[in-house]
């Protein structure tokens, strides 16, 4: 069996994880797919992540979702451990993997080979850090790194906090551990490319079922179960404004238009790692043109 992947991205409420369905169903073969988004690895954490839904996964074989608690560290490092294994375990039945998701780091680190520290949080540095204006830390991480503006936006706190993390942990800049080597498959990356109008609407129209089909419901359980919060999990879109909600410093109109403006952000976010002029991306109008780029790519 040829070591060969198949990647399907995009920003969030795109269509990814229908279309990797889809593929499986029409291609001849054994596929499975491979999650490749960082919220829904968090257990408990179903509606607000848009997680498959179990018919979803019951017609296609997700791996790397629910597999670590709320409250546990989870990062670049242990994802990519993850994934390779995962791929390693398909490769080894003779199916054919499907990586599917919006994180464009997790995706690009796979892709290309990059070189991870494992470094584990640090957590007093990293309350010293947090404490101090996020001004001040962008100019250190500017000062050690100068390159670290090619792949951290400004507004990115917590992804400054993490790069200065591992340079006081290793000695080196994060940029260092950038370093990418090729990997031993071949990938096919696939996008679907919607416009920023329609892709809004699609956004808004998954936040309101969100919304319906239980999402308040969802994070007061959470916080039963006692996940504060602050944890990182938590402090992502839309669980970050219903617990506001919650806590009676917001009304539910004003968390639903919070969730999905800051998920318009992410969108925009996210497709500024699959840029459309990116040409390692095959970019689909119509998601019924993808088995014929795939096809030959699985043949050769």
């Amino acid at each position: 069996m040829s070591r060969k992947l198949i990647a399907v991205v995009g920003p969030t409420a795109s269509g990814k994880t229908s279309l990797a369905i889809d593929l499986a169903a029409r291609l001849p073969g054994d596929f499975e797919a491979i999650n490749a988004d960082s919220r829904q690895v968090y257990r408990h954490m179903d509606i607000g992540t848009a997680k498959p839904k179990p018919d979803e996964r019951a017609m296609l074989t997700h791996h790397l979702i629910d597999i670590v608690d709320p409250d546990e560290p989870f990062g670049l490092a242990t994802w990519l451990e993850l994934a390779n294994k995962a791929l390693e375990s398909c490769w080894s039945r003779g199916v054919v993997a499907i990586v599917v998701g919006g994180t464009g780091q997790y995706i690009w680190a796979l892709l290309e080979g990059w070189r991870v520290p494992e470094v584990p949080a640090q957590d007093e540095l990293r309350k010293e850090l947090e404490s101090r204006p996020p001004e001040e830390l962008l100019v250190e991480l500017r000062r050690i790194d100068p390159d670290s503006d090619e792949y951290i936006q400004p507004q990115n706190v917590r992804r400054i906090v993490r790069a200065l993390e591992v340079y006081h942990a290793t000695g080196k800049p994060f940029s260092h551990w950038r370093t990418k080597h090729p990997p031993e498959f071949d990938w096919l990356a696939i996008g679907r490319r919607l416009s920023r109008r329609e892709l809004y609407a699609r956004i808004d129209s998954r936040v309101d079922a969100m919304i319906a089909g239980g999402f308040v419901d969802e994070v007061k359980s959470l916080r039963a179960l006692g996940y504060a919060r602050g944890l990182p999990a938590m402090s992502g879109i839309g669980y970050a404004d219903i617990a506001a909600h919650l806590d009676g410093e917001i009304t539910l109109d004003e968390a639903i238009r919070g969730t999905k403006f800051g998920t318009h952000r992410l969108a925009r976010h996210q497709n500024a790692w699959f840029k459309s002029t990116d040409e390692r991306i095959h970019w689909l109008d119509d998601p019924i043109d993808a088995c014929a780029i795939v096809k030959p790519f699985l043949e050769a």
